[in-house]
């Protein structure tokens, strides 16, 4: 028999035009040969349809496109879509009122219909807060052939992997128990760096395990802040990768399984990428022209500093939408260097992209009158510095309203940790590209883009970064070095490391308590902040919920014990509870 995977790229919520793909993708597949097709994870809405789910009439459309899809593919193909149910014993149970579901449709009918077992509720994910997960193992018989079928997160729960469960069930081990022959995952499992290496590994396990082979198809494609990466793929019994899926763009590929081995054979395998900035670069490439597109963007336009933020940024939209598509605004202030100007034209030719340049004096000496009185008897401080970045933060949103652009925000992630940018000002957009970016990251992809070819100014790769808010201001001024302070966000952010934790490996006591300091005080900045695509597995995104209003700071002296039993919570300035209650 020979299964074919659509690996395609819906749009959320576009019915019609998702319920397209895959009836394109099935066409193609029985002109191959294919008996069977697998779409990814709520293929027929998209993942992840939010709060969309809440909506009556947007599951009663669901259901209705996909009973006509089922009349409108070819009548010798079996096909597995991702939709959702409707749970009729909902109001009886109190359960919630929907399933995330697969249904195997053929010759015109829903055949049947089968239930995601594990509903994750970490990080991105929070599918208790629409569906009940099923309770049955799922499988159905195709031409004397059993076929296990799980749903993404089915996958993710075994205890021998993983030394612990964090479900009750292993929906596999359960397949392997009724004694299928092979097993299918749907899947909208999003990109984060390294990720795909550590989904193989997983499977491999899983198959030589339950002596299985395992079929994974995902989706491609970015929506909102969350990356598809696709790579869909297949093991055999001995956790051989078989077949692998192109990454970061749609593809359909066919594997065969031989009733005679009981086990796949040996199909196309796309090579894994050379390197994880190569990996990120696709990700991040895939992540601006889905959310520009999907959005209805065809022009973007950002701010060029002749910093190497800014420069990433240019060269990832070009590579999305085209040089035609780009616009870079130089908007020089007194404070400017020579060198950004001559830096940003310089990368602005080296990619062939648009530029206008905006000085920014006149109107800095326009808010100096407005504010003198007000100001009168102060020193030039951070208010004034930030005035700068807000006329820019103005002058680019004025040009993306008069000519319909997508304003790019070019943050990274280490200054949005630590709350070094402005708001209303240089965090102004619609897309936030790099925003779960470090800095230190952001050198190393700038390096790999130059590999072959001068893309990114070399000036612009061995300056000092610099907002050029003050004379001779540099970011090292206010932030410790890059190196340093990536190395201590990724233990406090990633790794849920404690202060003296991080203190232990090396770093310096009064730099570990600032930063954590600057990362609690600089929440209410990050809730503002425009979406950014998240390609780690702690990004300041949707699965990020910390609060803005809070007292906790966890900086290595903050808890600690007097006695045995006398704790002493210390507040950000310094007080104990005592203290603050007295």
């Amino acid at each position: 028999m020979k299964i074919a995977i659509a690996q395609i790229n819906p749009i959320i919520g576009d019915l019609l035009g998702n319920a397209r793909q895959i009836l394109e993708a099935a066409q193609r597949a029985v002109s191959g040969g294919a008996r069977l097709l697998l779409t990814p994870e709520l293929s027929l809405c998209g993942y992840p349809p939010r709060d969309l789910l809440l909506n009556p009439s947007f599951v009663e459309a669901m259901n209705i496109t996909l009973q006509n899809l089922a009349q409108d593919l070819p009548a010798d193909l079996a096909v597995l879509v991702g939709t959702v149910q409707q749970n009729i014993t909902a109001h009886i149970t109190g359960a919630k009122s929907l399933f995330n579901s697969i249904a195997l449709l053929e010759n015109g009918k829903v055949k049947q219909v089968f239930h995601k077992r594990l509903l994750p509720t970490y990080d991105v994910f929070d599918e208790r807060r629409y569906f009940e997960p099923g309770l049955q193992a799922n499988y159905f018989t195709l031409d004397n052939l059993n076929i296990g079928v799980t749903i993404c997160e089915d996958l993710w729960n075994d205890e021998e992997f993983w030394g612990k469960r964090s479900y009750a069930v292993n929906p596999i081990a359960d397949l392997a128990i009724l004694g299928v022959d092979l097993i299918v995952n749907l899947s909208a499992s999003p990109y984060t760096a390294g990720k795909q290496k550590f989904r193989e590994t997983m499977l491999q396990h899983s198959a030589v395990r339950f002596q299985q082979p395992i079929i994974y198809a995902n989706q491609v494609g970015g929506n909102d802040d969350l990356i598809f990466d696709g790579r869909s793929f297949a093991l055999n019994r001995n956790g051989e990768i078989i077949c692998r899926a192109r990454g970061f763009e749609a593809d359909l590929l066919a594997v065969e399984f031989d009733e005679t081995l009981r086990d796949l054979q040996v199909s196309a395998v796309t090579p894994a990428y050379e390197s994880e900035d190569e990996e990120i670069w696709q990700a991040l490439v895939l992540g601006v022209r889905d959310y520009a597109r999907k959005c209805r963007f065809s022009k973007v336009v950002l701010g060029l500093s002749g910093g190497i933020d800014s420069a990433l940024v240019a060269a990832i939209a070009t590579a999305a939408l085209g040089k035609e598509n780009v616009l870079g605004v130089l908007m020089p202030s007194p404070y400017s260097s020579e060198h950004s100007i001559s830096d940003a034209l310089a990368l602005a030719k080296n990619l062939g992209i648009k530029t206008d340049i905006l000085p920014i004096e006149q109107l800095m000496q326009g808010f100096d009158r407005t504010l003198a009185t007000l100001f009168a008897g102060t020193e030039f401080g951070l208010a004034e510095e930030n005035i700068q970045s807000r006329i820019r933060g103005n002058l680019l949103m004025a040009i993306a309203n008069k000519f319909g652009y997508l304003l790019l925000s070019t943050g990274n992630k280490s200054e949005m940790a630590v709350g070094y940018c402005t708001l209303y000002g240089d965090m102004n957009g619609g897309l936030a590209v790099i925003a779960d970016v470090p800095k230190t990251r952001v050198y190393s992809l700038c390096y790999w883009l130059n590999q072959n070819s001068e893309i990114i100014p070399q000036n612009v790769l061995t300056k000092a970064p610099s907002a050029e808010l003050k004379p001779g201001q540099v970011d090292q001024d206010s932030l410790p070095p890059y190196e340093i302070l990536d190395d201590i966000l990724q233990r406090l952010i990633h790794e849920h490391q404690s202060a003296a934790q991080i203190v232990a490996a090396g770093h310096d006591t009064l730099i570990v308590d600032r930063v954590i300091q600057m990362v609690a005080r600089a929440e209410f900045k990050r809730r503002q902040a425009p979406p950014g695509l998240k390609i780690t597995d702690r990004a300041f995104g949707t699965g990020w919920r910390m609060p803005i209003a809070s007292n906790w700071v966890a900086i290595k002296n903050a808890y600690q014990t007097k006695t045995p039993s006398t704790p002493t919570l210390v507040f950000s300035d310094g007080q104990d509870v005592q203290q603050r209650i007295k």
